[in-house]
């Protein structure tokens, strides 16, 4: 009985001293913390109807066959995440974007990069013809991208740019 007992307080000590494992820096779900809103750099005064490069043509009159980038940064970002994987970590971001149809999103590396931060543009492609602006669910899209531990060695910002907004996470 004594045996028993004894065992029992034992292991009852260990077990409440692990309390602490929850928020220690050795725990890999702590490695980031939550994302919080951040400042949106601000837009350029540029004017959407007006080219900003004139459309050049070779000699024959033919303009270059190189397909152009539509895709403007998401309106808002609403949430951004990152989860630990065994080979480094998975950058999810939510947004909101201006009107129905946008798709192509992907996360877009800024340039040029700051040390110990890592930036990105969420990016959406939004259809040429005219959408309903439709609601917030219809509207909602997420992206990620996969970073190894190489990517996220030294990085203690990861900053995630929309149009209106940005939001980041630090370690």
């Amino acid at each position: 009985m004594r045996i028993t007992l004894s065992a029992l307080l034992i292991s009852t000590l260990v077990l409440s001293s692990c309390g602490g494992w929850r928020d220690s820096r050795i725990n890999p779900t702590n490695w980031f913390g939550q994302s919080r809103e951040a400042e949106a750099p601000a837009a350029e005064n540029l004017n959407p109807l007006i080219p900003q490069e004139e459309e050049k043509a070779n000699l024959l009159g033919s303009r270059n066959d190189k397909e152009e980038d539509r895709s403007l940064p998401i309106t808002l970002i609403k949430d951004m995440r990152i989860e630990r994987t065994s080979v480094g970590g998975i950058l999810t971001v939510e947004g909101e974007a201006a009107r129905n149809g946008a798709f192509n999103a992907e996360l877009v590396p800024s340039d040029p990069q700051e040390p110990g931060q890592l930036e990105y543009t969420f990016r959406v492609t939004y259809p040429k013809a005219a959408t309903y602006q439709g609601t917030v669910a219809t509207r909602t899209i997420r992206a990620a991208v996969s970073l190894s531990e190489q990517d996220l060695t030294g990085i203690r910002v990861l900053r995630v740019v929309g149009k209106e907004n940005a939001r980041e996470i630090r370690r």
